[in-house]
């Protein structure tokens, strides 16, 4: 689905017009260009939602939500490399996965 900006704002009765665009021009909220118009697919949708929360339940302030938003974007990478990681893992023999469960738990003795 995606919404076009007055979409968006009715969606988002809490969002002005003024913050959902100055978002978009602090890269926060990165939606699609055509034409001169912006379009919001869900994954921007999604991070709209998380900007509100961010700063309305949890009271962010406006040098903070970047920050927030970069680690959460490196978590997020972080994650869909360790999928990538493991259902490589789960095509290997036997003996490859324990040899990796062996060195992973090598590696979790050390850090605690």
């Amino acid at each position: 689905m995606r919404l076009n900006e007055g979409q968006v704002l009715e969606l988002f009765r809490t969002v002005t017009a003024r913050q959902l665009r100055q978002w978009v021009r602090r890269g926060w909220i990165v939606p699609s260009r055509v034409e001169s118009r912006l379009l919001f697919d869900d994954v921007d949708i999604a991070r709209i939602r998380l900007v509100c929360e961010l700063r309305d339940d949890m009271n962010v302030n406006d040098d903070a939500v970047p920050i927030i938003l970069a680690l959460l974007d490196q978590l997020y990478a972080l994650r869909r490399e360790l999928r990538t990681v493991a259902d490589a893992l789960r095509d290997q023999p036997d003996e490859v996965r324990q040899h990796v469960r062996q060195a992973l738990s090598v590696i979790v003795r050390r850090q605690g």
